[in-house]
């Protein structure tokens, strides 16, 4: 079960990634329809990987880096930041949103010039972490504060 809900967490960060990146295509060629249903794929998948990771985190605690000495500053600069970085994206993405919804589009746009590449960030470092601690992860048990 821990597997699948690693799985499951990754490829939902992963994918919302991908729609984002669609929905910004599609918005880019004036398909605004389109794009609207992307960008609800994407936040909808976002917050798909947040309820596996929580799940997995509640249930079976942290997995720590375990990996080549070497790659210690590496891999710690890339989770503090994906980690800071996500943070951030959640109440950025929702009031990007907000301004869309209430059709300000000109705040709209200007705050998605900074949430996309967070966005993305934090999708392709998930993806990062998680294939670092698949092949070096140590169990550390509990829930770590």
């Amino acid at each position: 079960m821990k597997e699948l809900l690693g799985l499951l967490a990754v490829w939902s960060i992963v994918l919302s990634g991908l729609a984002l990146l669609v929905g910004v295509g599609l918005i880019r060629r004036g398909e605004r329809v389109w794009h609207h249903r992307a960008m609800l794929t994407a936040t909808a998948l976002a917050a798909l990987f947040l309820v596996f990771y929580l799940t997995k985190w509640g249930l079976y605690g942290t997995t720590a880096y375990g990996g080549p000495e070497a790659w210690r500053g590496v891999y710690y600069f890339i989770l503090i930041t994906h980690t800071l970085l996500a943070t951030l994206n959640g109440p950025l993405a929702l009031y990007v949103i907000w301004r869309a919804i209430r059709g300000e589009f000109a705040l709209h746009k200007r705050w998605a010039k900074v949430l996309v590449p967070i966005w993305l960030y934090v999708a392709l470092t998930g993806w990062v972490i998680y294939l670092v601690l698949k092949r070096y992860g140590v169990e550390s048990g509990g829930i770590a504060f």
